[in-house]
């Protein structure tokens, strides 16, 4: 299923508000070496790349110029200069950047989200009409706004003032996520920052598979963990995640064998026990199923792209 952003009304130049003159000053080498504020990324591609595995953790992220494509379990998220994405709680994806040369390179701006943060700002918005049915999907667009770049233009400016950052650098932070929670995706942040709602129940059991996709799964465990019967977290589960639980830690203990073979020059027995299957043989049929080729093939394909090409494991929405 393919999720098309709405056409939002705004100003076609919003974007340019950040100029990409400076963001190649800032990004000359390395995708993430302006990152001196803690959480915050600016990522420069060249080049159309993927599809690249990774792991989404709560951040926002905004492209300042290109495009990309992201896959979540059966979903598909398309999005541009027009659209910011929201991730609320951490999902593995397998991305693609569909609009990047180096005459106009792919750049895009990524801002881990402190929900504790997010909490206090609700606390002093006040209580908001956040009833009705869940949300659905953690990830999600909305629309950029000239607001939201001109803040990321202020934080991108600070760069250049590292004296300033610790000063400034968080109240430009709280004002984006009053940006988040006064826009289109607000009720969804919300949501998901507030304890006691069937969202934040479900995160907790995603939290916990991420910290433990290598044992077995229980899935009457992980109900417990959310407080939640079994049917009922099946049900939100998977409109969070796109995935089942058991779907959603294959897909984690496939991507990570994957930066395993590609990182540490594992062999795929060796990658395959580490991220916890018992059965090469499973192992090897659900990772073609997922990547397209058997382990070893992929990985020499990988090793034979460029580097811009190869599989990132993000852990911030770039």
């Amino acid at each position: 299923m393919s999720l098309e952003p709405p056409v939002p009304q705004f100003a076609a130049d919003t974007a340019d508000a950040i100029r990409t003159d400076i963001l190649a000053r800032l990004t000359p080498d390395h995708p993430d070496r302006a990152a001196r504020i803690t959480g915050f990324a600016i990522y420069r591609v060249t080049e159309t790349a993927g599809p690249m595995c990774g792991l989404y953790e709560p951040s926002l992220s905004v492209i300042i110029q290109g495009a990309k494509r992201l896959h979540i379990g059966d979903e598909t998220l398309v999005y541009d200069e027009k659209h910011f994405l929201l991730t609320a709680v951490g999902l593995p994806i397998l991305a693609q950047i569909e609009a990047a040369t180096p005459e106009r390179p792919y750049y895009c701006l990524a801002l881990r989200i402190d929900l504790a943060k997010v909490r206090e700002i609700i606390a002093e918005i006040g209580p908001q009409p956040v009833s009705g049915a869940e949300v659905g999907l953690s990830m999600a667009l909305g629309t950029a706004t000239a607001e939201l770049f001109d803040a990321f233009r202020r934080l991108i400016a600070l760069l250049d003032q590292p004296h300033h950052i610790p000063f400034l650098a968080d109240q430009i932070e709280r004002e984006i996520y009053y940006r988040l929670l006064t826009g289109d995706q607000g009720v969804r942040l919300r949501r998901y920052a507030l304890a006691g709602s069937q969202s934040s129940r479900v995160a907790r059991a995603v939290e916990w598979l991420k910290q433990n996709y290598t044992q077995p799964l229980r899935v009457e465990d992980l109900a417990d963990i959310a407080a939640m019967g079994v049917s009922t977290l099946h049900h939100h589960f998977r409109a969070m995640t796109a995935m089942s639980p058991l779907q959603f830690q294959k897909h984690l203990r496939l991507n990570q064998a994957r930066m395993l073979m590609l990182g540490d020059n594992l062999d795929a027995a060796t990658a395959a026990l580490r991220v916890g299957y018992e059965s090469p043989t499973q192992f090897n049929r659900e990772y073609r199923r997922l990547f397209g080729a058997p382990p070893m093939r992929d990985i020499k394909t990988l090793r034979a792209m460029p580097a811009a090409n190869q599989p990132v494991d993000l852990d911030i929405a770039g």
